[in-house]
This record gives C-alpha cells, sequence and structure tokens, in this order.
C-alpha cells in the first residue's frame, strides 16, 4: 500500500468515525436542544460527511487512477467536506454555541462545489482513462 492510498484512507476512516459520532451525538444530546429544521440541517453534514468517507475509501482503492489525480480529487473533497459539513454544523448549533457568524452561510456551498468538482473530476478522468 502506497502512501498516498494510507493517507486517503486513513482520512476517510477519520471522516468515518466522526460521521458516525456526530450522527450520535445530534440523535442523542442534540435532539432536546435544537429545534427539527436544526436537527435536520445538522444531520445533513453527517450524511455528506458519511459519503464523502465512502467517496475517498473507494479513491483509495482506485487502481485505475494517476496518484496525481487522486491527490487532486482527495484535496477537493476533503476542502469540500470541511467547508460544507464544517459550516452546517456551526450553522446548525448557533444557538447553543453563540457563534453567530452570518457570513459562515456563504461557506456552505463553496464546500459543495469543491465536492461536486472532486466528482467531476473522477468522472473525467474515469472516461479519459484508456486501461
Amino acid at each position: 500500500m502506497t502512501s498516498l492510498t494510507k493517507k486517503i484512507n486513513s482520512t476517510a476512516t477519520f471522516l468515518g468515525l466522526l460521521s458516525i459520532i456526530f450522527g450520535a451525538f445530534a440523535a442523542h444530546a442534540l435532539k432536546q436542544k435544537l429545534s427539527v429544521d436544526q436537527l435536520s440541517t445538522f444531520e445533513t453534514g453527517v450524511k455528506y460527511q458519511m459519503y464523502h468517507a465512502l467517496f475517498l475509501l473507494f479513491l483509495g482503492s482506485n487502481t485505475t487512477l494517476s496518484d496525481g489525480s487522486k491527490k487532486i480529487i482527495y484535496a477537493m473533497i476533503v476542502t469540500g467536506v470541511f467547508l460544507f459539513s464544517g459550516s452546517i454544523y456551526v450553522l446548525a448549533t448557533k444557538d447553543l454555541t453563540l457563534l453567530h457568524c452570518k457570513p459562515i452561510g456563504i461557506i456552505t456551498p463553496i464546500g459543495g462545489l469543491f465536492m461536486i468538482a472532486g466528482w467531476a473530476l473522477l468522472l473525467i478522468k474515469s472516461i479519459k482513462n484508456k486501461s
């Protein structure tokens, strides 16, 4: 296993682990403290974090992509998850944390664009792959 594969798989596992922890935290500790809408928003962050943890596991095991392509896709996905899910967690819990940062709302779609770009690059590289 290459060091790049280890890095991708370790990150995937860590993001997956965190999504399980955050999901359990939301279901048990936040259920009585957040509104239904806030809880739903928080859970959206958890779902997308898990989807992309699984995506990274696939990326790490993919043998048809070059390391250069994997590095770029990895960076896009990790950045996207951090910005998208991270900002959603902050926005959903703002009443509890007292972090009323309205500008953070612009970060969510930017994170989404990074995740879309990662998927799009995977699609392009898969189509162009001659092996």
